[in-house]
């Protein structure tokens, strides 16, 4: 079987499954340009040596998934030695060039019209790349601070089974965090961010102060004082498979893309 070449773009926060324990959902670009879902992955899991970054290259055998998305596929050989072996990384060099190559190539301004591509079941697009008009405001909300007990009670049925019992599960956000802005039409969306590095600054934040307050003010300060303001931001989106043709606007933000305005260059020159 031929292997796939992938830049990974996307790692969303881990969360747990009845079914496949703790997870990750990562996406990114095959060589010619195309989005591609991998999922289930036990990230955490991984030897140190696949345990890939962002804007790493990867080549992985890959089949497609039961998930009804065309871009979500799966790990074949999951248990090999390799999975996921890395074969290159992306730099940021010349304000993210060889990035920009890469994941600029399609991007969508307007909501409404992606919102419709994926709810047409010949097309379904499940990933894309957004770019908001006007970025209002990066707000959090408190949440249940535990996973559904359900979960819980599957994780510990599977740990009676498994050779090294010891592994915990990540944390719970007990927050979430959301942009308020405009396409280009004007029109206001809220939605929901799920990156990964979302999560792991307000763990930082909050080892540091110890004060979940200042570490949901510093994970703000990072993403609307830092990125929606001197950054050339862009949003990963993707939908979640329940919500796909169920809810009216099924994407969440799954992460950020932030060159540096082009414009402030040509001033700093």
């Amino acid at each position: 079987m031929a292997k796939t070449r992938i830049l990974i773009t996307v790692k969303t926060y881990p969360t747990i499954s009845k079914k496949y324990d703790e997870l990750v959902c990562t996406a990114g670009f095959t060589e010619d340009g195309k989005w591609i879902r991998l999922y289930p992955i036990p990230y955490r899991k991984l030897d140190y040596i696949n345990q890939y970054k962002k804007y790493d290259w990867v080549e992985v055998d890959l089949e497609r998934s039961s998930d009804f998305r065309p871009e979500s596929h799966k790990l074949v050989n999951v248990d090999v030695e390799e999975p996921i072996k890395v074969v290159g990384h992306l730099d940021t060099r010349n304000n993210w060039a060889a990035r920009k190559e890469v994941v600029l190539n399609r991007v969508y301004t307007d909501l409404k019209a992606l919102i419709e591509e994926a709810k047409n079941k010949a097309v379904g697009t499940s990933l894309a790349v957004f770019k908001p008009t006007v970025v209002h405001d990066f707000i959090w909300k408190e949440v249940d601070r535990e996973w559904e007990k359900s979960k819980q009670d599957q994780l510990l049925q599977m740990k009676l089974f498994e050779e090294n019992s010891d592994f915990e599960v990540v944390k719970k956000l007990p927050y979430k965090f959301s942009y308020r802005f405009d396409d280009e039409n004007g029109v206001e969306s809220t939605q929901m961010i799920e990156d990964w590095e979302t999560g792991a600054l307000f763990w930082n934040q909050f080892k540091k102060y110890g004060d979940e307050k200042k570490a949901c003010e510093s994970v703000r300060q990072k993403y609307m004082d830092d990125f929606a303001r001197t950054k050339d931001l862009y949003f990963f989106l993707g939908t979640t498979m329940v919500n796909h043709y169920r809810a009216p606007n099924p994407f969440i933000i799954i992460g950020t893309f932030t060159p540096k305005i082009e414009s402030q260059l040509s001033i700093n020159f």
